[in-house]
């Protein structure tokens, strides 16, 4: 049995880019950063960022550049993948990735797309894209500070 697993929580380091294939599959990228933080020997908080490249595709790839910025923190799962190509120079180029397979938006901000309404949801292709969809008219938008009761959460 393999397992190829990755799940990361962080920050995104540039808005998504979409671009589309001559297949016409929707392919989005994006750079998100995580922080190892950890207490040295002298009692000093130090922090490291890592920076990862992001990959989505099709649906959750069009979720991605309709509703993140640069600076939104998200969940990131999905899978890790190495490509190595030739650039146009002859040099050799070699990239990783995080292919994502699901993504939840955390940031708590009462402002942006989030809250738009959408004229016909298209069907999602994970439970995650579904659970993130933008408030429609007949559901009133998120109160940033209002309480969150038990039995509001769907699942």
């Amino acid at each position: 049995m393999d397992l190829n697993k990755a799940t990361l929580i962080g920050n995104l380091t540039r808005d998504p880019e979409t671009r589309t294939t001559p297949g016409g599959a929707t392919v989005t990228s994006f750079g998100l950063a995580t922080n190892l933080v950890w207490t040295d020997a002298a009692g000093q908080r130090q922090k490291r960022p890592e920076f990862h490249n992001i990959v989505a595709w099709r649906k959750l790839g069009e979720i991605c550049t309709q509703y993140l910025r640069k600076g939104h923190k998200i969940y990131i799962e999905g899978r890790i993948q190495y490509r190595e190509w030739q650039a146009q120079d002859g040099t050799k180029k070699n990239r990783t990735e995080i292919v994502a397979d699901n993504m939840i938006m955390l940031d708590t901000r009462g402002s942006g797309p989030r809250t738009a309404e959408v004229a016909s949801p298209a069907p999602a292709t994970s439970p995650a894209a579904v659970a993130n969809a933008p408030a429609t008219a007949a559901e009133p938008a998120p109160n940033p500070d209002e309480e969150i009761r038990v039995e509001d959460i769907p699942f």
